[in-house]
């Protein structure tokens, strides 16, 4: 089976805020689209034109940004990794919460739910799991 192919493709914004793809190791092949998934069409579509693999091919992506919307975009993605793990450890304590106050203490469901700010059914949902 042969290996499938990668290409680089860079996403840049020109002054008429239009998407700009370009991969610059297939000479000619670049094109444009109003949007980013639009580009992402418009570039397989003309990568199709000068290779044979256009369709099966990968793409390494590269969004050229300014600096400033570039941190701005890092740091929404790291906010939203912390949340993830932070909600994932909330579970994790709800969880312990609930075994201890039902289980080990022989506390009402209701009475669970009343300390931890839950319903009953999640405390439910929580044993459960």
């Amino acid at each position: 089976m042969a290996a499938m192919s990668t290409y680089k493709v860079i996403y840049e914004r020109d002054d008429n805020d239009t998407w700009i793809a370009d991969i610059p190791s297939v000479p000619g092949c670049h094109t444009f689209g109003r949007t980013i998934r639009e580009a992402r069409r418009m570039i397989r579509d003309a990568l199709s034109l000068l290779v044979d693999d256009a369709w099966t091919a990968e793409f390494d992506e590269e969004i050229v940004l300014p600096e400033d919307a570039e941190n701005a975009v890092r740091q929404s993605q790291e906010a939203r990794q912390r949340l993830t793990a932070d909600q994932a450890e909330a579970v994790r304590r709800n969880r312990e919460a609930a075994e201890k106050l039902v289980r080990e203490l022989g506390m009402p469901l209701r009475d669970a739910a009343d300390l931890l700010g839950l319903s009953h059914q999640r405390i439910q949902q929580l044993l459960a799991s």
